[in-house]
């Protein structure tokens, strides 16, 4: 699966929520049900968030900073990101991002070692 990009995404492998979230993935998915199918969706590898603006986006990443994720970290002098990554939906990650995997027309990403498959987005999560 590959979760939709729009504006300034913040991306996180499922896997490293159940690791460092307080509470894990079941934990997460309680504190953002009401964001789910809003700016918050994910698929069966990635979970989802996302900001139109900069500063709403740097907020973001304070907060998960403060519960224990590792955003980024620098490698040979150079910035990469590590436990999230944050990319526009049309221009591509701020910094490498070895795990996400864009589509070719960058309007969604996918884990490294996975099938893209169906793109999962606010549509997915339909609250009619």
């Amino acid at each position: 699966m590959a979760i939709r990009l729009e504006f300034i995404n913040f991306v996180v492998p499922i896997h490293v929520i159940e690791e460092k979230y307080p509470g894990g993935w079941v934990a997460c998915l309680r504190d953002h049900i009401n964001l789910i199918g809003g700016r918050v969706w994910y698929d069966d590898h990635l979970f989802r968030d996302g900001t139109m603006n900069p500063m709403d986006m740097g907020q973001l990443v304070e907060e998960w900073k403060e519960m224990g994720f590792q955003v980024e970290e620098v490698i040979n002098g150079q910035k990469v990101f590590r436990d999230a990554c944050v990319t526009e939906g049309c221009f591509g990650h701020f910094y490498p991002c070895d795990w996400l995997i864009n589509l070719d027309d960058e309007q969604g990403a996918y884990l490294k070692g996975t099938e893209p498959g169906p793109l999962v987005g606010r549509e997915t999560f339909s609250h009619d």
